[in-house]
């Protein structure tokens, strides 16, 4: 099975879902000012801006994590944009506080890409060959020990300085 496949039978063991609340009304007021200025007699390209916003909005309005026995997905709301990886090629997973600037999205950082839809908290995944990657979340400890549990071994779980201390794993 590919990195990019997941088999449909596969139960997850782990699936979160974070809003973006902050994110839906940004969108949701840009869309109502926009259809405010087409109302007005504004310009007929204002549809597409509309539309654009409609759809930015509607697919970054959420981020769903699921671990599986073998993947780790992260998939926004309609199921794309998503990151896939392998369990066997996680190295190391860890708590992090990214920087209110890395923004919300789909984002190129210094650590990596991240995404992220809502807040600060990440858990940052680094696989077998050193690449690294971010996914944003609510509740990066219960990630964290969720990937632990799927994998059967230590992943690295140590926090950066001046993140979250570390989850104790039972």
């Amino acid at each position: 099975m590919s990195a990019a496949s997941q088999a449909p039978s596969e139960r997850p063991l782990y699936r979160h879902t974070q809003r973006g609340t902050l994110m839906i009304a940004s969108f949701v007021l840009a869309g109502a000012f926009v259809l405010h200025q087409l109302i007005q007699g504004g310009a007929s390209w204002l549809w597409a801006l509309l539309a654009v916003a409609v759809a930015i909005g509607f697919t970054f309005s959420s981020l769903t994590v699921t671990i599986t026995s073998s993947v780790l997905t992260a998939a926004f709301t309609p199921g794309w944009p998503r990151k896939v990886e392998r369990l066997e090629n996680i190295a190391q997973a860890r708590v992090v506080r990214n920087p209110w600037y890395y923004g919300w999205g789909i984002r190129l950082t210094p650590h990596g890409t991240l995404y992220n839809v809502s807040g600060l908290d990440a858990v940052e995944i680094r696989t077998n060959q050193g690449k690294t990657f971010r996914i944003g979340t609510d509740e990066p400890e219960a990630m964290v020990q969720a990937i632990q549990r799927a994998t059967g071994r230590s992943v690295g779980m140590e926090s950066k300085p001046g993140a979250y201390p570390s989850p104790q794993v039972k």
